[in-house]
């Protein structure tokens, strides 16, 4: 079991390296500053530009201040990872279902790994023992469904859907009622990307969300929102505007290993108070992992 914590931290760091180079860079320049108040001011500075934000920057430099006496890079380190870490275990709580069937709507522009979060998701619970079923709500995006039909076959669940372009909330009616006769543990429900900037999908997001409610009182259980971190304040802009469209009640966020900008999460944790519930941190499914705070801070500095 050790072994297999050591080596869960070890592909975690892995995944976070380049983001934690760029914030280490950073770090480190920040002592090029002669006197503690310019050290403390360029490592403010030196926090945005790795996309931890404004105002979460400034609520770490500001109790950093009143902690931080002199030049030592190391005690600024330790302060730093301390600090991250109070925001960042606000955050914390893994997906869990509590129902059966599960509902879990996936939302997200298209480009961010939805699919793919859903395929990795249903790969967990079903080597757990549950029983999983897919639903194709993304009826627009080419290849939507043949993606969520591949990871299906892959994982051995079964799909719901209709032809390109068919009624997604339809789909979702179907999806509900093939998931309480068939006494399906869990229902991940694919949704059509760009809805946070088109008025009609987001009534067509909502309107699927009523259908499912209406079909399993107090479904869907879990709203998730897939962010891709490679896109920085972007996924910030976006948990809002997807937050006060639909309301959000998770987060997965993707794509950590390919980006120098994974402090984004900082501020999506200290903004939004959305738990964070998902990490991706590679291709593999196994990659997938539940975001703990204390060992992501870790990773990170």
């Amino acid at each position: 079991m050790f072994k297999g914590i050591k080596a869960g931290l070890a592909s975690l760091k892995a995944g976070l390296a380049r983001t934690h180079n760029a914030i280490m860079g950073n770090v480190e320049a920040a002592f090029s500053g002669a006197s503690r108040e310019e050290i403390l001011e360029n490592l403010e500075e030196s926090l945005i530009l790795s996309d931890i934000g404004v105002a979460a920057s400034s609520r770490i430099v500001d109790e950093l201040r009143g902690q931080f006496a002199g030049k030592d890079p190391e005690r600024l380190k330790e302060l730093l990872r301390s600090s991250i870490y109070r925001i960042l275990k606000e955050a914390e709580a893994p997906l869990v279902p509590t129902a059966s069937p599960f509902v879990i709507m996936a939302l997200g522009v298209n480009g961010v790994g939805k699919t793919t979060t859903i395929g990795k998701l249903a790969s967990r619970y079903t080597s757990e023992g549950r029983s999983v079923l897919l639903a194709a709500g993304d009826t627009f995006r080419a290849a939507a469904i043949e993606q969520l039909e591949l990871w299906g076959e892959r994982v051995g669940c079964q799909v719901i859907r209709q032809a390109h372009g068919g009624d997604p909330g339809a789909i979702a009616f179907d999806a509900v009622r093939a998931a309480i006769s068939r006494k399906s543990d869990v229902l991940i429900l694919d949704t059509a990307g760009r809805l946070h900037t088109k008025t009609n999908l987001v009534e067509e997001l909502k309107k699927v969300k009523r259908i499912v409610g209406r079909e399993l009182p107090g479904a869907p259980h879990e709203n998730l929102l897939v962010l891709d971190a490679s896109t920085g304040q972007n996924a910030l802009n976006q948990a809002r505007l997807f937050n006060e469209a639909i309301g959000v009640t998770g987060i997965a966020l993707t794509k950590l290993d390919g980006t120098a900008k994974g402090g984004i999460i900082v501020p999506i944790a200290g903004e939004l108070k959305i738990p964070i519930r998902l990490i991706g941190v590679g291709e593999s499914a196994s990659d997938l992992k539940d975001f703990d705070a204390r060992e992501f801070v870790d990773a990170l500095i």
